[in-house]
C-alpha cells in the first residue's frame, strides 16, 4: 500500500496514458499496418502508458536531504 501511496502520480499517468494510447490507435491508428507503434492496439496502449507515466513523473516532488558539514 505504501508503494501505491508514494507513486500515485506515476500510476495515474500510467492509466491515463494507456487510455490515450488505445484511443489514438482506435481513432487515428495506421491504415496500412506498417507503423510499429500504432498498427497493434497492445503496442499503442503500452507506449501510451510509458509516456504517460514518464510525463506525470515530472511533476513528482522529492525531498532533498543535505549533509551538514562541520
Amino acid at each position: 500500500m505504501k508503494i501505491i501511496k508514494n507513486n500515485k502520480l506515476t500510476i495515474l499517468g500510467l492509466i491515463i496514458g494507456a487510455i490515450a494510447g488505445y484511443l489514438y490507435y482506435h481513432f487515428i491508428g495506421c491504415a496500412s499496418g506498417s507503423c510499429a507503434i500504432t498498427s497493434q492496439p497492445i503496442n499503442s496502449t503500452l507506449y501510451g502508458a510509458l509516456m504517460g507515466s514518464l510525463f506525470f513523473n515530472i511533476f513528482k516532488k522529492e525531498e532533498i536531504h543535505f549533509k551538514k558539514v562541520k
